[in-house]
């Protein structure tokens, strides 16, 4: 196994009849896939995803890829084909277009479906190219065989591409439930066959590598809502990702059954199954919908809100209902049902939101206490399963953070693949199919890419660092006006804090070392603005950190006369 690394080079140029495999998201982190593949000069991009922000990213609105690699190629991209619908693989799409709006998008009818609804948003209509599994289609030096998987939603597909170097198998996300609510499964029969032409890279799914066993079944799920619905008094509330139709369908299913009327709440969540209705993916029982206006007319044992916030969101339905300040309001005897699993890094804005419900007095159920949830990602087990089945002469393992990613790389070395032949990198890393062999052959910068509003890519990590400092340990401003000459101060210093518990006053107490760090700078012969402002930084900076070990965020003003 190759340990990722840090180290590397820039990558050579691509051989001749070599395949190139650059992953720009997913790889290091539970989010923002896509990978780019590279061959004959042309280029091929695997899913184009985001990544929600964690609490050390505020005002973030969504991380995307980074798309600097492929920026100045974007007419040698022959397509961008996605899996599935999920918004870790299609999210970041419209920010790809906004760069070349006629990009192919390939991908099955219900993502695309997904994706054009999101790209009505950005005003741009998409070239789009629909396939089903058992489909072949050649996207320029690329031969794509799409083969049906089995996910948390449905028409997910993976992708096996063909050049002249080999073929390389993408799952994208899968698991092998045998009893899927839509009889769709992971088409084993279709990854042998390509499996006897021979796989020279298999990129498979990590996300629940570290999970031993098999999955549960979704079927499972079902029966423990409709108890759940069978003892609930008031009205339920519903969390669950706004794509995952399965876990609909099912609180459809469930409501009724117990005479309940079911609203959506949630932009992505409304829009979602309104196409997936639209389409057939989604049977709504006769009566059972209604819009959420008409709840307030029902009686509170006859309502079910479906809604979005499952990961603790600070904008979504659920965590807003959480804080008293959405139209839904939750109370005493109400039951909230979390049916999603938790995305790693989200834990503490899901229990944030958990506590809140409980403190206005619902019952909140979720995985961690009731079989409200099921992954849909392939467990150990199912890994070991395909390893057996495919029987790759190279692996990387895609989609996960390092220790999915190293979980997954064991269980390849356990079914046989030799461990020089398990290729582990991160995002940015670059390998090389050529003769049959994968290997690491450089990096390429790959960083984070942050929309906040309606900037992309114009917030650095630097400015997150000052948020940081700005929220954990305040803000110190100080304004002087001081003589050039001489370093005499002839108008203040005038200090004024926020975020400190202390009086204002106690700032009395570093104004004469700044007085005399002035004089003492001046007569040192430092005369330009931007040095002694520095001064007073440094002043004010080891003042407060000796005072009060903190370290906030200091602004000085100085003017000379």
């Amino acid at each position: 196994m190759l340990p990722a690394r840090t180290d590397l080079p820039a990558p050579p140029p691509l051989a001749p009849g070599t395949t190139r495999v650059v992953p720009l998201g997913g790889l290091g982190e539970i989010g923002r896939n896509m990978a780019v593949l590279e061959h004959d000069g042309k280029l091929l991009v695997i899913d184009c995803g985001v990544l929600f922000p964690e609490d050390d990213q505020p005002g973030v609105d969504l991380i995307l890829p980074d798309f600097q690699y492929i920026a100045d190629r974007l007419d040698d991209v022959v397509a961008v084909v996605l899996t599935h619908g999920h918004e870790d693989h299609i999210g970041a799409v419209p920010y790809l277009l906004r760069l070349k709006a006629d990009i192919p998008v390939v991908g099955s009818q219900l993502t695309l479906a997904f994706v054009e609804a999101k790209l009505k948003e950005h005003r741009i209509t998409p070239l789009q190219l629909t396939v089903a599994e058992g489909v072949t289609e050649q996207l320029g030096p690329f031969s794509c065989e799409f083969l049906a998987v089995s996910h948390s939603i449905p028409d997910a597909l993976a992708v096996a591409v063909t050049t002249s170097a080999g073929t390389i198998l993408h799952t994208g996300d899968f698991k092998l439930d045998q009893l899927p609510l839509d009889r769709r499964i992971t088409d084993l029969r279709h990854f042998a066959r390509v499996a006897e032409r021979g796989v020279d890279l298999l990129m498979i799914d990590s996300t629940s590598a570290d999970v031993p066993g098999f999955t549960l079944p979704e079927r499972e799920i079902g029966p423990v809502l409709s108890h759940i619905f069978a003892r609930a008094q008031k009205r339920i509330v519903v969390a669950s990702f706004a794509s995952h139709v399965h876990r609909v369908q099912q609180v459809l299913d469930a409501a009724a059954e117990h005479g309940r009327k079911v609203a959506f709440v949630g932009r992505s969540m409304v829009r979602n199954m309104g196409v997936a209705r639209d389409l057939g993916y989604l049977d709504v029982p006769p009566g059972v919908l209604v819009d959420i206006k008409q709840v307030e007319d029902l009686p509170d044992s006859k309502v079910v809100i479906m809604s979005t916030g499952s990961q603790g969101e600070p904008m979504a339905a659920l965590s807003r209902m959480a804080n008293g300040d959405h139209r839904v309001q939750v109370g005493a005897g109400d039951t909230v049902v979390l049916a999603s699993s938790l995305i790693p890094g989200n834990e503490n804005a899901v229990y944030r939101v958990i506590n809140g419900l409980t403190r206005l007095g619902a019952d909140v159920v979720h995985k961690g206490v009731a079989k409200v949830h099921t992954g849909g990602h392939a467990t150990a087990g199912e890994l070991l399963y395909v390893y057996n089945l495919v029987r790759p002469a190279n692996v990387m393992p895609v989609h996960g953070e390092p220790r999915h990613l190293t979980a997954n790389a064991a269980i390849a070395r356990l079914s046989g693949v030799p461990a020089d032949r398990v290729v582990v990198v991160e995002d940015g890393h670059v390998v090389d199919l050529t003769h049959g062999v994968a290997r690491v052959v450089g990096a390429v910068e790959c960083g984070f890419v942050y929309v906040d509003g309606s900037t992309v890519g114009e917030i650095t990590d630097a400015d997150l660092k000052d948020r940081r400092i700005l929220a954990e340990e305040g803000f110190v401003s100080c304004f002087v006006v001081v003589d050039h000459e001489n370093g005499r101060v002839v108008a203040g210093p005038h200090v004024h804090a926020r975020g400190f518990a202390e009086e204002q006053t106690v700032f009395e107490q570093v104004t004469p070392r700044i007085e005399k760090a002035l004089v003492d700078a001046v007569t040192s012969g430092a005369t330009d603005q931007h040095q002694l402002q520095q001064v007073v930084r440094r002043t004010i900076g080891r003042w407060v950190n000796e005072r009060y070990r903190r370290r906030p965020m200091i602004v000085p003003v100085v003017l000379s006369t």
